[in-house]
């Protein structure tokens, strides 16, 4: 405690929700069965999340076996529940194996 009774920050509390600082550039890979419709999928999903989201952003990489397509993207995310949701999206969608 210091001197007027107040806990020193960090000490005790609740942690914080998140370590980032909104708005904030943030990169999201996502991996999914590769398909021709999956660059698509990816991109309507974080348009529903990214309003102003850039397409250009967006590249695309076949796995060596080419079973898998890895798609990333880059957008500023302004909030951990517009990122929390983007994710639960992607993650749910039977197509895609896995989101970073």
């Amino acid at each position: 405690m210091s001197a007027n009774g107040t806990p020193p920050p960090g000490a005790g509390g609740s942690a914080p929700e998140t370590n980032f600082v909104f708005p904030t550039t943030y990169p999201l890979k996502i991996a999914g069965k590769s398909s021709v419709a999956l660059e698509g999928t990816v991109i309507e999903i974080v348009r529903r999340h990214v309003h102003d989201f850039d397409e250009t952003t967006v590249t695309v990489r076949e796995s060596r076996g080419g079973k898998y397509l890895a798609v990333s993207v880059s957008f500023t995310a302004t909030s951990k529940a517009q990122l929390d949701a983007l994710y639960r999206e992607l993650t749910e969608h039977p197509d895609i194996v896995w989101a970073l």
